[in-house]
Order: C-alpha cells, then sequence, then structure tokens
C-alpha cells in the first residue's frame, strides 16, 4: 500500500530531543515543515516548560507556527488519590498556560491490578476538570504485560461506561506488545474514537514480553512493530489525524539537531514508500 502522508499529519514528541532546549526543538520542528508538537513532564528538566514559563512558550509556538497538540502525561490516572488529583490540576494549568490542546492519560503499570469499576469512576472524576479546563482528555494504553490497562477497545469500552468525552491515544509499540490486540482490534475499534496516533519502532531481538521503553527508536526497513504496516490498516480504516513520534531510547541523549533532522526524515520516507 503507497500512503502520501502530508506533513501537517506529523507531530514531534519531545522525547525525541532530550538535549534541546524548547527554542531549539521548536525551531528543528518547524525546519522539518512539521508544526505539530507533544510536550512532556518527564523531561531532564522536570518541567514542561523547563525555566520558562507558560506564556514565554505560547509566545515562542506562535513565533514559530508550532501547534501544542498534547502534554505527556497524567501518571497513574487510575489510581485516584490527592497528589494525583493535584498532578492532574496542575498539568491541566501547564497546558492551558501553553496553549496545548490535550492531556494524555496513561494507566497504573507497576502490576497492581485496578479493576474496571475503579478506572470508570477515575475517568468520570477527572472528565470535569478536564472540562472546565477546555483541555481534551487521551487515554493511552499500554501493552506491559504489568500494565493494568492494555488494550485499546478495553480502554475504548470504559470511556464509552463512563460517559465521559475523552478519546484513545493508540501507541503502536503498546499495541504491539499486548498479545491479544489483534483479535479485536479491527472489528470493534471505533476509528473515529482515535485522537493521536504514537510512532516508535523496535529492533532489538529480545522476547517481545521483555521490551521496554529503552528499546524504542525510529521506525526502519526491519521494525518488529510493524509501526508501517499498522498505519496503513489505520488509513485504510479511515484514520484521518495527527501520528506522533515518540521514540524513547536513551541512544538520543546524543543525538544533535542533524540526527535527529535525519531520523524523522527518514522514518517519514519509509512510512510514505510503498515497498
Amino acid at each position: 500500500m503507497s500512503l502520501n502522508i502530508p506533513n501537517a499529519r506529523f507531530c514531534i514528541n519531545r522525547k525525541i530531543a532530550p538535549s534541546l532546549t524548547l527554542p531549539q526543538f521548536f525551531n528543528l520542528v518547524s525546519q522539518l515543515g512539521i508544526h505539530n508538537v507533544e510536550l512532556r513532564n518527564d523531561m531532564p528538566s522536570g518541567r514542561v516548560t523547563d525555566d520558562l514559563s507558560g506564556d514565554d512558550v505560547r509566545a515562542l509556538a506562535r513565533e514559530s507556527g508550532i501547534r501544542i497538540v498534547t502534554i505527556n502525561a497524567l501518571y497513574p490516572f487510575n489510581q485516584l488519590n490527592e497528589e494525583v488529583l493535584q498532578r492532574a490540576r496542575q498539568l491541566l494549568s501547564d497546558a492551558q498556560a501553553v496553549g496545548a490542546e490535550s492531556l494524555v492519560l496513561c494507566p497504573l503499570n507497576d502490576g497492581t491490578p485496578i479493576s474496571a469499576a475503579d478506572t470508570v469512576a477515575a475517568l468520570k472524576t477527572l472528565a470535569p476538570l478536564f472540562a472546565d479546563a477546555g483541555i481534551q482528555g487521551l487515554v493511552e494504553p499500554l501493552g506491559f504485560p504489568q500494565s493494568s490497562l492494555r488494550s485499546a477497545t478495553q480502554a475504548q469500552t470504559l470511556i464509552h461506561e463512563a460517559g465521559v468525552p475523552f478519546r484513545l491515544l493508540i501507541d503502536t509499540f503498546h499495541h504491539h506488545l499486548f498479545e491479544d490486540a489483534e483479535k479485536t482490534f479491527e472489528q470493534e475499534i471505533d476509528i473515529g474514537q482515535i485522537g493521536l496516533v504514537h510512532l516508535s519502532g523496535v529492533t532489538d531481538p529480545r522476547p517481545v514480553s521483555q521490551l521496554t521503553d529503552e528499546e524504542r527508536i525510529m521506525l526502519s526497513a526491519d521494525d518488529r512493530l510493524h509501526s508501517k504496516q499498522q498505519v496503513e490498516r489505520l488509513e485504510k480504516m479511515g484514520y484521518s489525524g495527527l501520528y506522533a513520534f515518540e521514540p524513547f531510547s536513551s541512544v538520543m541523549n546524543s543525538w544533535q539537531e542533524a540526527d535527529i533532522t535525519r531520523e524523522i526524515r527518514d522514518s517519514i520516507r519509509l512510512l510514505n514508500h510503498s515497498a
């Protein structure tokens, strides 16, 4: 299948550029002809905005022609206590300050089971906070064996049961890690419910159950996640939203601007090349 996904549908997660300041990151993305980014609360500075104010980041984005699509991430959204609620309020405030459209919600990922009822209750509790802030919630299932919410179709069901306007975030890495993902995805997923797709690649040969974020790099022809094939299927099913590159490996700590630029261009070329 030959794809022709335009730059307007690509997004760059800041995780790819740990060595760059926010101004450098915005400039690099803009120079690539891409204008969508994801910011994070787990960068070296420990803050979404580093040492800048929200107004500074909003102004930088405007000057660079950058749209801040999301902040990653509220964790663990489905183990709600006062600490997590306070974190949610702070991240929603950060999102408002920088002009971000969405906040990603990730489930508990330490082996502790969280019931469907508790997850639904958490979604119901969080939804009014998001509504008051004018921020979209994106629920991202994590495919790790120890995750409390591994399935995209289950996440979709729980969002529906909660009656909240949150949407799904599909990650090609986490989709591949969940061994039952393929059984129901194409038949049961509501493509209109997907708000964003995260892309990365893996070439490490270890068993799937042993893969971690450290093995996540950019796309390649021998990608074990089959991210390109996942994108082709999403396109065939009618998905028309954004694809955000989100590699995690520590190899990126040494990447300079030229390395980041090359890797993004190569991944886009691979996706759009009919092989």
